[in-house]
C-alpha cells in the first residue's frame, strides 16, 4: 500500500512537472505574479494606509499615534461635520458635471454621426477624419483655450481675448465653474459617441427605413421606431464610457473649477494628498474607483442583457444616404463651425497666447517670440528663458519622450506575452485570471491609480527601495495603466497566428524560445505596432495619472504646463501646450497612416 501511495505521489509530481514545462503556463504564472504586484497590491496598500495614523495626522488630532490602527480617517470622510465639504459636495460636482458632459457629448456626437454616415453631406470623408481630433488633443488644453478666450479680470486679474476685444467682462459662470467644464469636456469627449454611433449607423440597412417610408411613416417616426432602437446599444455604451472618463478627469476641473471653489473628487484627492492628508486622499480615491467600477459593470450588464437587433444578414445590404435638400449647405456650415470650435480654435487660441508679451495684452504691437526662443530676462516670468532655450523645459521634453517610449515599448511587449498566455491557455482559470487582472487598471481613474502607486512606493518594499521621486515609478505607473490596451492588442494579434506555425518549428527541432523569437514575435509585433503608437500618444498627453508622482527631476511637458498655469505664466503654459498638440496630432496622423497601410 505504501508503494502504491509513493507511486501516486510520483505520478502527481510528474503531472505537475509536465504542466510547468509548457511555455505558456510559465509565462502565465510569471505575468500573474507581476500583475498582482503592480495592480492588486497597490489596492491593498492604499486601504491599509487609510487605516493607520500618519505623522502628518498630528495636525488633525491630538490622539494620533503614528503607525497604530485607527478609523479616524474613514469617520472624518463619511461621518463628521466635514463630510459635506470633503465628500458630498465634490461627489455631487463630479456626478453632475459628468452627467452634463455625457448628455452634451452624446447629442453632438450622435447628430454628427448621423449627418456624416446617413446623409449626402458634402466633404464627408474630411469631416470623418477631423471629427476624432478633439479627443487626441489633451482635455486640459481645451480648458486653457477657454481661459484665454473668456477669463475675466474679477478672478485672477488678467483679461481674456473676449474682454480685450469687446470691452465686456464675461460673467463668472461663463469664465469658470460648471458651464465651461461641461462645454469643454463635451467637445473633448464627443468623438466617443461619434465613433460608436457612426459604426452602428453604417451597419443599418437603408431598406429598413425605406420600408417605413413606403408604409407612410414620417421621418421623425422612423427615427424613433427604427433608427433609434438600432443605435441604442451604441448610445448607451458611449454615455457610460463618457460618464466614467469624465468622472476621473483632473486637469479641466482644476483649471476651470478651482478658481470658484467648484471641487470634484479628483481635485479633492489632489488637494488632500498635496496637503499631506494622504489617508483622506486615498479614501476618496477608493470612492472614485468604486463608482467607476460600478459604472463599467452596469455597462456590461445593460449591453449584455439587451436583446439583439439583427441589421446584417445574408440577404444583401444597402446603405442609401438621405438627401438633406435645401438644408444641405446650412448643415455643412454648422459642421464646419463645430470643427473650427473643437479642432482649430483651441490651437489658435493657445498659439496666440504664446506671442502675447503680457498675459492680458493681445495688441499686435506687443507680440513677441520671447516665450519660444527668448533668452533669460528678469523682466519676464522671473527671468525664465523661452521654452526652446529653457533647460527645465528641455529636460521635461526629454522626460516626456523617454517616458512615452519606455511605456509604449515595455507595455507593448508585456501585452504580447499577455496575448500569448491568454490565447494558448484559452478558457483555463489561469489564462482567465491573467486577462482579468490585466484589465483592472481600466477601471481605475488616472489620479486614483497614481494615488495607489504613491501609497505603495513611498516606502521601501523588501529589497526594493522607495521609488518615489524616480523616473522608474512614473514609468511603472504608465506601463501598468496602459496594460488593458496593449493586452487587448496582444490578444487580437495572437488570435491571427495559427498554432501550426509553432508546431512546425518544434517538429523541426527548434527550441520554444527560438520559435517564439523568430516566428511569433515578428508576426505579433507588426500587428501591435499601432498599439505602441497609441500608448506613446496617450502617455505624451497624460496629466491625471502622474501629477501626484512627479518631482522637479521627473517633470514632463504636461506637468510643466500645470506648474506654469498655477504660477500665472500663461504664455509658457500655452507654448508648451502648443508643442504637445503638435506632437500628439503628428502621432495620430502617423498611426492612421500605418493602420491604413497595414489594412491595404
Amino acid at each position: 500500500m505504501l508503494e502504491a501511495h509513493m507511486e501516486g505521489g510520483r505520478f502527481t509530481l510528474s503531472r505537475v512537472r509536465n504542466y510547468l514545462r509548457q511555455p505558456h503556463i510559465i509565462i502565465s504564472l510569471v505575468l500573474l505574479l507581476v500583475l498582482v504586484f503592480i495592480v492588486i497590491i497597490p489596492f491593498i496598500k492604499m486601504i491599509t494606509d487609510s487605516l493607520i495614523w500618519h505623522f502628518s495626522d498630528t495636525r488633525l488630532s491630538r490622539s494620533a499615534r503614528p503607525g497604530s490602527f485607527t478609523l479616524f480617517h474613514w469617520k472624518r470622510i463619511f461621518a463628521s461635520s466635514l463630510t459635506r465639504n470633503l465628500l458630498l459636495r465634490p461627489l455631487f460636482n463630479s456626478l453632475s458635471t459628468s452627467l452634463g458632459i455625457s448628455v452634451l457629448a452624446m447629442l453632438i456626437g450622435s447628430l454628427l454621426a448621423w449627418v456624416v454616415v446617413r446623409t449626402d453631406l458634402p466633404g464627408r470623408r474630411v469631416v470623418a477624419a477631423l471629427a476624432v481630433i478633439p479627443y487626441v488633443i489633451p482635455s486640459y488644453i481645451h480648458a486653457l483655450a477657454w481661459l484665454n478666450l473668456f477669463k475675466n479680470d474679477r478672478i485672477g486679474g488678467a483679461t481674456g481675448i473676449f474682454q480685450y476685444v469687446f470691452g465686456v467682462s464675461p460673467p463668472n459662470w461663463v469664465s469658470y465653474g460648471y458651464f465651461p467644464i461641461i462645454v469643454t469636456l463635451a467637445i473633448h469627449y464627443y468623438p466617443y459617441t461619434y465613433l460608436l454611433v457612426s459604426a452602428a449607423l453604417t451597419n443599418i440597412d437603408s431598406r429598413l427605413e425605406e420600408s417605413g417610408e413606403i408604409l407612410g411613416a414620417s421621418r421623425s417616426h422612423i427615427l424613433k421606431k427604427i433608427t433609434f432602437p438600432l443605435v441604442l446599444p451604441a448610445l448607451l455604451s458611449s454615455f457610460i464610457l463618457t460618464f466614467s472618463r469624465a468622472l476621473g478627469i483632473f486637469g479641466t476641473p482644476y483649471f476651470l473649477g478651482s478658481p470658484v471653489r467648484v471641487f470634484t473628487l479628483t481635485t479633492q484627492i489632489y488637494s488632500n494628498i498635496t496637503n499631506r492628508i494622504t489617508a483622506s486622499g486615498y479614501i476618496l480615491a477608493f470612492v472614485l474607483i468604486l463608482i467607476s467600477s460600478v459604472i463599467v459593470f452596469l455597462n456590461q450588464r445593460i449591453i449584455g442583457k439587451r436583446k439583439s437587433f439583427v441589421t446584417i444578414a445574408g440577404k444583401g445590404f444597402r446603405s442609401s444616404p438621405t438627401s438633406l435638400g435645401r438644408a444641405r449647405y446650412l448643415i455643412a456650415s454648422l459642421v464646419v463651425i463645430l470643427l473650427i470650435v473643437s479642432v482649430l480654435m483651441p490651437f489658435v487660441l493657445i498659439l496666440w497666447q504664446t506671442f502675447a508679451l503680457y498675459p492680458d495684452s493681445y495688441s499686435l504691437n506687443e507680440l513677441t517670440l520671447h516665450f519660444w526662443i527668448g533668452k533669460s530676462n528678469t523682466d519676464f516670468a522671473e527671468g525664465e528663458a523661452g521654452i526652446l532655450r529653457n533647460p527645465a523645459i528641455l529636460r521635461a521634453t526629454w522626460n516626456s519622450v523617454k517616458l512615452a517610449l519606455v511605456a509604449a515599448v515595455v507595455s507593448g511587449f508585456i501585452g504580447v506575452f499577455i496575448g500569448y498566455a491568454v490565447v494558448k491557455g484559452r478558457n483555463t482559470r489561469l489564462s482567465n485570471s491573467v486577462e482579468q487582472v490585466s484589465f483592472l487598471p481600466y477601471l481605475v481613474p488616472g489620479i486614483a491609480f497614481g494615488a495607489l502607486y504613491l501609497s505603495l512606493f513611498t516606502h521601501r518594499i523588501g529589497p526594493l527601495p522607495a521609488l518615489y521621486g524616480t523616473f522608474a515609478l512614473v514609468a511603472l505607473v504608465c506601463i501598468a495603466k496602459n496594460l488593458p490596451f496593449t493586452g487587448r492588442a496582444g490578444i487580437s494579434s495572437m488570435l491571427q497566428i495559427g498554432a501550426e506555425l509553432e508546431e512546425a518549428a518544434q517538429v523541426s527541432g527548434a527550441r520554444w524560445s527560438r520559435g517564439f523569437r523568430k516566428i511569433v514575435l515578428p508576426l505579433t509585433i507588426q500587428g501591435a505596432l499601432s498599439g505602441f503608437i497609441l500608448v506613446f500618444i496617450t502617455v505624451m498627453r497624460e496629466l491625471s495619472l502622474i501629477i501626484l508622482l512627479v518631482t522637479p527631476e521627473t517633470r514632463t511637458l504636461t506637468t510643466m504646463t500645470f506648474r506654469y498655469q498655477e504660477q500665472g505664466y500663461t504664455q509658457f503654459s500655452s507654448a508648451i501646450s502648443a508643442l504637445i498638440i503638435i506632437i500628439v496630432v503628428s502621432g495620430e496622423l502617423l498611426t492612421r497612416k500605418f493602420v491604413k497601410r497595414e489594412t491595404v
